[in-house]
């Protein structure tokens, strides 16, 4: 079967967000265009490194290509909103990509579809034939930077971290490993 790239050159709204409560999120990034809107599944962690690395190739589109980046994201374009219901799963993102579109001016970020074998670097960001299906958009970089400043508090908006080991506090509890698993539980009493 060929390939599907959604491609959004001038999306109305390109947003990372969450279905669920803190524990058991599933996210999303969901891309809309006119009446076309496409949602696919990523991991919080990619959520995370995309943001990342995000606000990285902005610093460095600032520096090598002089282009207009702003420090912060407008105001005008800060999104809060939820994701567009219904929400429904195109595929699950395995691979990323950035880019910078000089030509347009544009930051490109390609979202690959997970495949079995190993991704071929070549399809990202091309329009071969052969390989996984694809979500591909064009963001100004203020846009960007809009984007990148929502998916950081999508990502950090979830369970509190433990202070000891920083991983997400459980309401049912957590057994801390750098406790060695010693948890203070409030049903025991003391029967000397």
């Amino acid at each position: 079967m060929a390939r599907v790239i959604h491609v959004f050159r001038q999306p109305d709204r390109f947003v990372a967000g969450t279905v669920g409560e803190p524990g058991d999120r599933t996210f999303y990034l969901q891309a809309t265009e006119d009446t076309r809107t496409i949602s696919v599944t990523i991991e919080k962690q990619q959520v995370s490194v995309l943001a990342e690395r995000l606000s990285s190739l902005l610093e460095e589109i600032a520096s090598r290509f002089d282009a207009e980046v702003p420090d912060e994201a407008p105001d005008e374009l800060l999104d809060n909103d939820p994701l567009s219901v219904p929400v429904e799963e195109e595929f699950r993102v395995g691979t990323m990509g950035l880019g910078w579109d000089a030509e347009t001016q544009a930051v490109v970020i390609e979202l690959l579809a997970v495949t079995e074998g190993e991704v071929d670097e070549t399809v990202v960001l091309d329009d071969t034939e052969e390989g996984p299906d694809a979500v591909r958009v064009f963001l100004s970089p203020a846009a960007a930077r809009a984007f990148a400043s929502r998916a950081d508090r999508v990502v950090g908006a979830g369970r509190k971290p433990c202070p000891l080991c920083g991983e997400p506090l459980d309401p049912a509890g957590h057994i801390c490993p750098r406790q060695n698993g010693y948890r203070r539980d409030s049903e025991l009493t003391d029967e000397g």
